[in-house]
């Protein structure tokens, strides 16, 4: 039986756990996972009666959590790692793909980690703005943390958190190169027309258009607005056969509605 273990079964990772074929096994560390991170001998153990290793563990303190302490047990492993578009940094607005230079923006630590994932031999699928049942425009607004930001022009790329588990389960058996593969969905757009709708489809006020300096927005709030681009993802369609089941906000923000009671 083919066996999956995951390093981090977070929101992302628990999507990729219901979306694995019929005759899959799988273990994973985190709150929610069969073990602790720090367990090595547990970790150990399960590594090596796995095929792939998936990983969705954040830098910490400018070093990759997994490769620093189980490195060694990855090798002949079948690996993907979730890393993050933010590894292009601003492009004023332009369309980036896998070929575009990485390392330039807010996001060192994570491009220093895609960099050596793919050294490694991994699928390395950058991801954009995650988005699904339970984090979406509609929490964001019931939970007052929704804004519109006065920022003419910026727009970013989104992924339904369901599309990334499905790029995830293709790389299980693709015979496409390793790499790194944008995930992302056909439709990049500005934040207030997402939350906009969002509002007029929940029947609730917009909030206001407040400034990029307003001291509602914290510094990864303002961190995120300083960057702007267009994340292509035609490589994913070409060589995986990754086709979005959601490919425009539209779409993911009609089926959350659907899952949030709005």
């Amino acid at each position: 039986m083919p066996r999956l273990f995951i390093f981090g079964l977070g929101y992302t990772a628990r999507h990729v756990v219901a979306a694995l074929p019929d005759g899959w096994g799988w273990d994973a560390t985190g709150s929610q996972g069969t073990m602790a991170f720090e367990d090595a001998q547990a970790v150990e153990r399960a590594v090596a009666d796995c095929d792939s290793v998936l990983a969705s563990v954040p830098p910490a303190d400018d070093t990759d959590p997994v490769l620093d302490r189980y490195g060694d047990l990855l090798n002949g492993k079948r690996l993907i790692y979730l890393s993050s578009t933010g590894v292009y940094g601003d492009a004023d607005g332009a369309w980036v793909d896998e070929h575009s230079p990485t390392g330039g923006g807010r996001r060192k630590a994570r491009a220093e980690a895609d960099s050596a994932w793919l050294a490694r031999g991994a699928y390395v699928l950058r991801l954009p703005g995650i988005y699904g049942p339970g984090r979406s425009a509609f929490e964001r607004l019931a939970e007052r943390r929704a804004h519109r930001v006065d920022a003419p022009g910026q727009v970013f790329s989104r992924a339904h958190v369901e599309d990334i588990a499905a790029a995830v389960i293709l790389c299980l058996g693709s015979d496409a190169p390793s790499g790194a593969y944008n995930i992302a969905d056909d439709a990049p757009s500005s934040q207030n027309v997402v939350i906009e709708q969002a509002a007029r489809m929940a029947g609730m006020p917009l909030p206001p258009l407040i400034a990029l300096d307003d001291e509602r927005l914290g510094p990864m709030a303002r961190g995120f607005y300083a960057e702007n681009r267009r994340v292509a993802n035609g490589k994913a369609k070409r060589l995986l056969g990754w086709q979005p089941r959601y490919p425009t906000w539209r779409e993911g923000l009609a089926t959350c509605a659907t899952d949030s009671g709005g």
